[in-house]
């Protein structure tokens, strides 16, 4: 994953080895158009942001990659476990903000799938085989819901997708250093068949320090995907506010970066 620039949007973009199908990467809060404290590419609706400035940082982004905004579609997320599925072609997308959902699979090319986050882990799939690609939000609740491989199953599922040829990419999100949960969390990774040792660090009587990524990796790797195509990111959004937004940190004052995938055309 490294830096990148693409018209007036600054994100980090991922390269899936042997992938040229898809474009894919990770918002900053840089270069758009929100004032303090949403400064200044926030593309969450579900801010107190002006809603005018957000769909104009949703513009800017779609315009950059060379699609309208229309074309740029984010369901309403609930810290769920439905997945929105979009097979056939459509005039505007628009319509599908409206739709719960934590997770998008699709086969339609020039259509980009994204999801918002401030904490969560933004997560990009794509099998360039069957040219479906995914994203899921993973929050601690999501992860406990096995998203990440619901996601993995819906794309083998619809489209005959092999587990063992999808790329993922888990984008920065808030790391161990960050994240302290309680039980309830370690009783939901548990029964979930996460392997709680591997993803958490204890600091003190039922409370621990949650590596968010690591979790869905395991998760990804139980689906069947190689670990060799499982690419994280090691930033912090918490410990990094000059580059992300994050919940944890700002509350109601973070806006929201997003995770995006697009079959080229």
């Amino acid at each position: 994953m490294q830096l990148q620039r693409i018209g007036r949007i600054q994100y980090i973009e991922v390269e899936f080895p042997g992938t040229p199908c898809s474009v894919q990467g990770f918002t900053t809060r840089h270069e758009g158009v929100s004032r303090p404290p949403y400064n200044s590419l926030n593309l969450g609706m579900n801010t107190q942001d002006q809603q005018a400035t957000v769909e104009g940082n949703r513009s800017l982004l779609a315009r950059a990659f060379g699609i309208g905004q229309e074309a740029l579609v984010t369901p309403r997320q609930v810290h769920g476990s439905d997945i929105l599925v979009i097979n056939e072609p459509n005039e505007d997308f628009s319509h599908f903000l409206s739709v719960e959902g934590d997770a998008v699979i699709t086969n339609q090319p020039r259509v980009m799938i994204g999801i918002c986050v401030a904490d969560c882990a933004p997560i990009i799939l794509c099998d360039p085989d069957h040219a479906v690609i995914a994203v899921v939000h993973a929050g601690w609740k999501g992860t406990a819901a096995r998203l990440a491989a619901k996601a993995v199953a819906g794309m083998q599922s619809e489209f005959g997708c092999n587990p063992a040829h999808i790329h993922a990419a888990i984008g920065p999100c808030i790391q161990k250093c960050c994240y302290e949960v309680d039980e309830p969390v370690k009783k939901a990774f548990t029964q979930a068949g996460i392997t709680w040792d591997d993803c958490t660090e204890a600091k003190g009587a039922g409370k621990w320090q949650l590596d968010l990524a690591q979790a869905n990796r395991e998760l990804l790797q139980l689906a069947g995907l190689p670990g060799s195509s499982i690419e994280l990111s090691d930033q912090c959004v918490c410990c990094h506010s000059e580059q992300f937004f994050s919940y944890r940190r700002d509350r109601d004052e973070s806006g929201r970066q997003m995770g995006f995938i697009m079959l080229k055309g």
